[in-house]
């Protein structure tokens, strides 16, 4: 899945979180057994996805937020609204799926204390914005 752009095409909270659900058959999660999907909306209307991808080093492991933000920051994109979190837990739908505190810290370094965050709560997406999830959080 490459990067979309969506001109003129207003991306609702639904929309963002069926195209992070796309994501999920490509998480490589053999050790956890979470897949996670992020669809990450910028102000230009453009669309970043990823996907958590483990590692036998935990420490080398990525999160779906951090890949999606740091795709679209490699691809000259620093202007973020918004990003969708999805994610599957052996295999079974139902808990939310919330970002980590480093991919908060990572959102904290590159988005307005506005930025939305958009989750999965049963059968409802709840938007959150940084400073709900991060509030104390810091920048140099």
């Amino acid at each position: 899945m490459d990067d979309m752009l969506f001109d003129g095409v207003e991306i609702t909270d639904d929309i963002l979180m069926e195209l992070a659900k796309e994501l999920l058959p490509r998480s490589y999660a053999p050790y956890s057994h979470v897949n996670v999907g992020a669809a990450l909306l910028t102000k230009g209307k453009k669309v970043y996805f990823g996907c958590n991808v483990e590692n036998a080093s935990y420490g080398a492991t990525m999160c779906a937020e951090r890949a999606a933000i740091y795709t679209a920051i490699a691809q000259g994109d620093r202007d973020f609204e918004a990003i969708a979190i999805t994610g599957i837990k052996n295999g079974d739908l139902g808990e939310p799926f919330y970002p980590c505190g480093m991919c908060l810290q990572v959102m904290k370094e590159f988005c307005d204390d506005d930025f939305k965050i958009i989750v999965e709560e049963g059968m409802n997406n709840v938007t959150y914005t940084l400073k709900d999830l991060l509030p104390k959080g810091f920048s140099l």
